[in-house]
């Protein structure tokens, strides 16, 4: 547990797929950044093939918030051929155009894709429709992600 605004609290970063389903989750204290947690979530992402063969490691697509919106993440997903939809932030949207031609392109963004993004959400609000999962009873990491895996 880590102290945030609200006291003694955690995170749970997870993606999802699709149908709401998580695919990978870190707990982390309460007063860690989002986007620290980033590349390690996509790293744990592993889904099982039907038949034989490695699991898949790697997402079609990624659509994320606008607190993942800066350099290392995009690196990263362009570094690792992922489709991404990431708003831009407005001050990097201003900075962007105060360089003029050096600043770049903006970054593509699709907003029916980014639509689609509410699917973490939904699937945090499933997570939390176990009481021990929303109050944190575990005073424990390993012990409360326990707790969250063991959600259907």
């Amino acid at each position: 547990m880590g102290r945030s605004r609200g006291g003694f609290t955690s995170k749970i970063h997870l993606s999802a797929d699709g149908r709401c389903r998580p695919l990978s989750l870190i707990v982390t204290p309460g007063q860690r950044a989002d986007c620290t947690q980033f590349v390690s979530v996509l790293e744990k992402i592993r889904v099982p093939r039907l038949g034989p063969g490695r699991p898949r490691k790697k997402p079609g697509s990624v659509a994320a918030d606008k607190a993942y919106s800066n350099g290392p993440c995009r690196q990263y997903l362009r570094r690792r051929g992922i489709r991404h939809t990431i708003p831009e932030k407005a001050d990097s949207q201003a900075a962007r155009l105060r360089k003029g031609s050096r600043g770049g392109r903006p970054p593509g963004f699709d907003e029916d894709r980014y639509k689609k993004r509410n699917t973490v959400e939904r699937a945090v609000n499933k997570l939390k429709n176990s009481r021990a999962v929303a109050t944190r009873y575990d005073k424990r990491g390993y012990v409360f992600l326990g707790t969250v895996t063991a959600q259907p």
